[in-house]
């Protein structure tokens, strides 16, 4: 996680120091999302199929060398906007496969009645690398592009080694054909699901409209006047808000009405982003961002609390599978959206169009899902 966000800055501000278009920006967020989309069927039943932890270690091996890669171009002066879109396409598509196969694997690793809060205290630790990561990437970025994307690699490499030590007590399902009804059971298994799939959806389409990172570049050169280390900031400011609510979950596991508070942490996420969009000081900003932070973490536990709960292991990552193509949808085809609506009516507008956009599906949601508003506590194991 580190690497990859490190990635995401330095790939953000290269891109953007290449093009100064916004709609590049937007393009990066596109190039990170199709491939989950493309493979979204594949993926879930090579997970459930396959040693998820081998996966994991080849998929970490790509992403070596793509930052190689990058490295190397820059090095020799031939990097390209082209060239960046490229590796970005080819690191979203190890993605694809990787985190269906990890997310799966937290399961075998903790008892049932401790989920949540391993949930918790794993997005704890991945915070805590989404805080360093862009600040790292910002820095290493004053000492030139290849600096950044070698660290990158070697991120990577060590991922591999610690994946390879990991013992998991977890065997491999049936390696049976892939038919069209195998393929499809994680999309069919959601929608009998309603409490599923409302949560999955709402998180799908909230963050999709309240999406504003993508245009951090944007912000950090021409709004606030930050530059390269003020944007590592920008980016690590969600990551430090998700980080305290992490920490506080893990030690003060959600009790009751997590449907309710599920539905004000989105409105809070709505709110912040309007806040954000409209500020023009860094402090300020820094705040909103932390607000948002903090409380997508709330949607984060209630969601794969509920996925993880309410999924049998062997259709784990076909339904992890379709609940990470949903986060990417929110998060990389959201950037998309930022971008097009930021060169269509200006980046503020797009910022604040996307906020409102969020507080209305709140609304929506709670209309067409009211078991899920209704939804009280995580310790059960069938969330219809």
């Amino acid at each position: 996680m580190m690497a990859y966000q490190m990635l995401a800055v330095a790939v953000g501000w290269h891109i953007y120091d290449l093009t100064s278009s916004p709609l590049d920006l937007g393009l990066i967020g596109l190039a990170q999302f199709m491939p989950s989309i493309a493979l979204v069927l594949i993926v879930g039943h090579v997970a459930d199929r396959y040693d998820r932890r081998q996966i994991s270690r080849i998929t970490m091996t790509i992403g070596i060398l793509a930052s190689m890669a990058l490295a190397m171009a820059s090095a020799m002066g031939e990097i390209t906007q082209f060239a960046i879109f490229g590796a970005v396409v080819v690191i979203g598509a190890a993605r694809a496969f990787q985190n269906p196969a990890m997310q799966s694997l937290l399961p075998a690793l903790i008892p049932q009645r401790e989920l949540s809060r391993a949930i918790a205290a794993s997005a704890s630790a991945t915070q805590a690398a989404v805080i360093g990561g862009p600040a790292l990437g910002g820095m290493l970025f004053a000492f030139g592009p290849p600096t950044v994307y070698a660290v990158c690699a070697a991120l990577y490499a060590a991922g591999v080694v610690l994946m390879s030590r990991m013992r998991v007590d977890h065997a491999p399902g049936k390696r049976t054909p892939a038919t069209l009804a195998s393929l499809f059971k994680g999309i069919a298994y959601i929608r009998g699901h309603p409490v599923m799939l409302g949560v999955i959806s709402l998180d799908l389409f909230a963050v999709f409209l309240g999406g504003a990172t993508a245009l951090l570049p944007v912000y950090a050169r021409d709004i606030l006047h930050i530059g390269p280390w003020g944007l590592g900031i920008l980016r690590s400011a969600t990551a430090v808000g998700a980080l305290a609510m992490a920490l506080w979950l893990a030690r003060h596991p959600l009790q009751g009405g997590v449907g309710r508070l599920m539905f004000t942490a989105v409105a809070v996420y709505g709110a912040a982003t309007i806040a954000f969009g409209v500020s023009t000081v860094f402090v300020l900003s820094f705040a909103a961002l932390l607000v948002m932070g903090a409380a997508d973490m709330v949607s984060v536990v209630i969601r794969s609390s509920l996925v993880q709960l309410g999924t049998p292991d062997d259709m784990r990552g076909r339904v992890n599978a379709v609940n990470t193509m949903s986060i990417g949808a929110s998060n990389q085809l959201g950037e998309f959206e930022s971008g097009v609506t930021a060169t269509w009516f200006g980046t503020v507008p797009a910022v604040v169009i996307g906020g409102l956009g969020t507080l209305a599906v709140v609304g929506l949601w709670m209309r067409l899902f009211p078991r899920l508003a209704r939804y009280d506590r995580l310790d059960t194991s069938d969330p219809r």
